[in-house]
């Protein structure tokens, strides 16, 4: 089978796409045939290499979640998956594969009316979305800035985030068409890369969802409101300054506090509750997906070029 693997980190140009047996899945795995793969911003992060720390190495295949027809199973799995169509997390490997490997415990079936294409456009970043908002003890009547809006998970968290009765969504983002569509997806105020801008915007938020971090996250630490919290919940830019921290701590009075956010340390079944209720939502319509492009998996390269330029709006999926 045709896989995409990183041979050397740095640009997309280090993605090559590589032949590969097809897996067996082993006790209490199953085999998908893959209809969609989800390209993500954790799998551009990986590719140029900013978590080499952290055990990955050069030839790993990126992508964490796709969808298609579970064809086989390992011991130990019900037998009646096979056939049955599923959106699956493969963890933080494997996924840009045309047929992939994941735990039984980490698929999902598909509801009807839910294509391949809007389960992985929304798996993982609708549960970062909720768990994030909810890891910065979010309540309705809050003012929510999002900074990096205009990926799957920042879509996901503005659409949440208005759902949930927030006083007002600010967004951070390129452009004014970037804006328009957001605010047509839920948010009240649009503002610049920095922060500034956006009219009658809040002078301060109650909750910061960043996806962003990278050099310029501690300036944003200005913008929460006495006792705001701010969850980074991505590091599309890069990891901030080490010295992060001194800009709360100059303003200590006014109570602030960050966290950073990860969806693996949430239980399974609470990942699988929410999962099942917002792919359900998505299938009647009531959270909307929103899909840049499809490409083959041959283009990974070119997918993550349009990544690394700024110009995806919504997600990548590729087809294999």
């Amino acid at each position: 089978m045709k896989a995409v693997a990183i041979q050397a980190f740095g640009p997309p140009e280090g993605l090559a796409v590589i032949d590969l047996p097809v897996p067996a899945p082993a006790a209490g795995h199953v085999l998908i045939a893959n209809e969609a793969i989800g390209v993500g911003g954790s799998d551009a992060v990986i590719r140029r290499g900013t978590l080499a720390g952290y055990g990955f190495k050069e030839g790993h295949i990126p992508g964490s979640e796709v969808a298609g027809t579970v064809t086989a199973v390992g011991d130990g799995v019900d037998t009646s998956w096979v056939g049955q169509r599923v959106w699956a997390f493969t963890g933080v490997n494997g996924g840009y594969v045309e047929q992939a490997i994941a735990a039984v415990e980490e698929i999902l079936p598909l509801p009807a009316g839910l294509s391949a294409v809007d389960a992985v456009t929304l798996g993982s970043s609708g549960i970062v979305a909720h768990f994030g908002l909810s890891h910065a003890h979010f309540a309705p009547g809050e003012s929510v800035l999002v900074r990096g809006a205009a990926g799957s998970l920042g879509i996901m968290t503005v659409q949440l985030a208005a759902r949930g009765g927030a006083g007002a969504v600010a967004v951070t983002t390129s452009s004014a068409e970037r804006g328009d569509r957001l605010r047509n997806l839920g948010a009240t105020h649009v503002l610049d890369r920095s922060g500034a801008g956006g009219g009658d915007a809040p002078s301060g938020y109650d909750v910061i969802i960043d996806i962003i971090a990278g050099a310029d996250m501690p300036s944003f630490f200005a913008k929460l409101n006495p006792n705001g919290r701010m969850v980074a919940v991505g590091a599309v830019g890069g990891m901030p300054p080490e010295d992060f921290g001194m800009t709360m701590m100059a303003a200590f009075q006014k109570s602030m506090s960050f966290a950073a956010f990860s969806a693996a340390t949430v239980a399974e079944p609470d990942r699988r509750a929410v999962r099942t209720e917002q792919f359900a939502a998505a299938s009647r319509g009531e959270l909307r997906t929103v899909v840049h492009e499809l490409l083959p998996l041959e283009q990974a390269v070119l997918a993550h070029r349009k990544m690394d330029t700024g110009e995806v709006f919504g997600r990548i999926v590729l087809t294999p």
